[in-house]
């Protein structure tokens, strides 16, 4: 079965502007429930860190160097470093648990 290209890139376009333009038409007014705007607030944070941390975890060659640059990640971000010191500091932690295992790997300790 053949299909036209034009009917994918039409339907795409309906679904990707129904997307932005139902909440204008469905919320015409103010929103003042607090519960609802601090959900709207957090939307966007939520979404953010459900597609980052699996990709934290696979980036590198290993999921145990993932979650050591996730950990120092965080704990740098907690003392409130600086955006660009915390991603060096994830960096090098990778870096180090990497040269680390392949270190370990060369004496056959794993």
């Amino acid at each position: 079965m053949r299909h036209s290209i034009y009917i994918y890139i039409l339907l795409m376009a309906l679904v990707t502007y129904a997307i932005r333009a139902l909440p204008i038409l469905a919320f015409t007014r103010e929103i003042r429930s607090p519960f609802f705007k601090s959900f709207l607030y957090y939307v966007p944070y939520a979404a953010l860190a459900s597609m980052t941390f699996p990709a934290i975890l696979t980036a590198t060659a290993s999921p145990i160097s993932g979650l050591l640059a996730f950990v120092v990640a965080l704990w740098m971000a907690y003392r409130k470093k600086s955006l660009l010191l915390v991603a060096l500091s994830a960096c090098g932690a990778v870096f180090l648990a990497e040269r680390g295992m392949d270190l370990a790997r060369a004496m056959q300790l794993i």
